[in-house]
């Protein structure tokens, strides 16, 4: 988080190797890789391994599936962390500060719930189980605001890198923990002893909150009633009608965010309008254009929400104040602090990972060129790991090292520059250590440039609206790549067609021409195309995935010149 007396102080002197190094050993650092866990762990525990527990007992899929929507809150956080910033917790607060404290009650609240899960039984108690995870879900994506907040309120702008870098080992070490654990305990002990032990695993979180430093004061602003008269009777059923298109709006954003209809078509389908709820969930389901439904989505929730909290015309009331200043003030706040500068800045957090979000057809590629299952989850899970690992290191070091803005700027490289060895690897055959090197370098780079923007996210943030603002950045930067990764396959497919009938992406079929006879050899007859021009529609799409991240390297570059420095409001 800068500040106008951070920004008006002459440029430090950049730490040297060893001291950028050590920024690791700090013990803000060490608290951010237990916060980091207790992140993932619930997480995953709901997201993930939980089907594995519904499949076990006997559910259908589209049940197993329904479940997944438990995980909903993590694309509406935005949406309560106003009062995340706003609300103290009685006692903890004085006590443990802002931060801490809504940790430490979160923490609690999850341990809760997963013990109310670890004794349930989806054969018996299905509807009691799903409660108890939505609740998981709600509390932990809670938990995900406030730990990002006081990263954010606890260390300076130089070592956000490292601390957003212990973030992700803490979660990637989570996922691991939760993804692996309560399977092999499920054989001996049962479902039920693995979640409990889940549970109590969750204490590293809590050690993590006791053995945190303060952070920086917290503000909060105040919203000003005082001038406009009670009215307790209209003022109840302004609140109910408010939160109704509040939470009305927030369905269908979310659905939206989430890419997934299913409880929106619900909520139809309780009304009478079940016709309408089965359209819905088909219009987010059809391809290619599913995706611009899903973002149509977005934007109507936002539309729906916005009304819920304009002050009413010509009408000021307390509930109008209140909501509009408590959702409106954040933005207002941002684009007052950056003035001009603000929309290239969002515009640059829009697509500076633009050209990793199009890789949504990763897997049909590996499996068309004659990569067998085993050997693709072998290099992604096993090798891909340890470089994303390495991968957010080397962010948080160069970003102490080097900078943020000259970090920014050599990630906006990082992933074109990947994307590219993809195409190199289409032209290899399936040669498993060419599959290595390609994954390797990609986790390398994204890891890289995931650090790097959630350190410059963490920067823009203004005191008061940490937790708002921040949340806000991080539901904004995944929404265009979305849209756009729902044409990548209508590209491989078009440049592969034209390369068979003599067009320009035909240059690229001789690089095929020596390659194994099982080379996309599975894939022609889905396809419809020679192998050679299936070869050349990957290696085109590739290309094209690199061009469009020249959008985000040019918008890092504009930002670092012009380094708009945040007024003080």
């Amino acid at each position: 988080m800068t500040t106008e007396s951070q920004a008006s102080e002459p440029a430090a002197k950049k730490p040297g190797t060893l001291a950028a190094l050590a920024v690791y050993l700090e013990r803000r650092s060490l608290v951010m890789l237990a916060l980091g866990f207790a992140s993932g762990l619930p997480n995953l525990l709901i997201f993930d391994t939980l089907s594995a527990w519904l499949r076990d007992a006997g559910l259908s899929l589209e049940v197993i599936a329904f479940f997944g929507l438990a995980t909903l809150a993590y694309s509406l956080k935005f949406l309560w962390a106003p009062l995340v910033d706003r609300a103290k917790i009685p006692l903890l607060t004085k006590w443990l500060g802002h931060r801490r404290s809504w940790m430490l009650v979160c923490q609690a609240l999850i341990v809760v719930g997963l013990w109310a899960i670890a004794g349930g039984d989806p054969a018996r108690g299905l509807g009691l189980m799903a409660l108890f995870a939505v609740f998981v879900g709600f509390v932990s994506a809670t938990q995900d605001i406030v730990i990002d907040a006081w990263r954010i309120e606890a260390a300076v702008t130089e070592k956000q890198g490292a601390m957003a870098a212990a973030y992700q080992w803490g979660y990637r070490i989570a996922m691991i923990v939760a993804g692996v654990l309560p399977l092999a305990l499920s054989e001996y002990a049962g479902w039920n002893t693995s979640y409990a032990i889940m549970a109590v695993l969750m204490l590293i979180g809590v050690l993590g909150v006791l053995g945190a430093p303060r952070e920086a004061q917290h503000e909060i602003r105040a919203i000003d009633t005082g001038d406009i008269p009670a009215a307790p009777g209209r003022d109840l059923v302004e609140w109910i009608v408010r939160l109704a298109l509040f939470v009305l709006g927030a369905l269908v954003l979310g659905s939206g965010l989430a890419g997934n209809a299913t409880l929106l078509s619900s909520g139809l389908s309780a009304l009478g309008l079940g016709g309408a709820g089965e359209q819905v969930k088909a219009l987010w389901e059809a391809k290619p254009w599913g995706a611009a439904a899903q973002v149509g989505g977005v934007v109507l929730g936002a539309l729906v929400i916005y009304f819920a909290a304009r002050p009413a015309p010509g009408l000021q009331t307390r509930p109008g104040r209140y909501l509009s200043v408590a959702l409106g003030a954040p933005l207002a706040n941002f684009f007052a602090r950056y003035g001009q500068a603000a929309g290239l800045i969002l515009a640059l957090i829009c697509v500076y990972r633009l050209s990793d979000f199009v890789l949504n057809i990763m897997n049909p590629f590996y499996l068309d060129m004659g990569f067998s299952k085993l050997e693709i989850a072998e290099v992604r899970k096993v090798l891909g790991a340890v470089m994303s690992v390495l991968g957010v290191g080397l962010g948080g070091f160069c970003i102490a090292r080097f900078g943020l803005m000259k970090s920014m700027v050599a990630g906006a490289f990082a992933g074109p520059t990947s994307n590219l060895v993809f195409a190199w690897l289409a032209t290899q055959g399936p040669q498993l250590w060419a599959l290595s090197v390609a994954i390797g370098v990609d986790n390398v780079a994204s890891g890289f440039s995931g650090t790097c923007l959630i350190a410059y996210m963490s920067s823009l943030t203004g005191q008061g609206f940490t937790a708002t603002q921040y949340a806000l950045f991080s539901s904004l930067y995944a929404l265009l790549g979305k849209l756009i990764a729902s044409q990548s396959g209508r590209i491989v497919e078009g440049a592969a067609a034209a390369a068979d009938a003599g067009g320009a992406f035909a240059a690229f079929k001789p690089l095929f021409a020596n390659l194994p006879a099982e080379t996309f050899a599975s894939a022609v007859e889905k396809s419809g195309v020679s192998a050679a021009a299936l070869g050349a529609g990957y290696v085109t799409f590739f290309i094209y995935s690199a061009l469009i991240g020249l959008i985000g390297i040019a918008l890092a570059f504009a930002v670092a010149r012009l380094n708009p420095q945040p007024k003080e409001i």
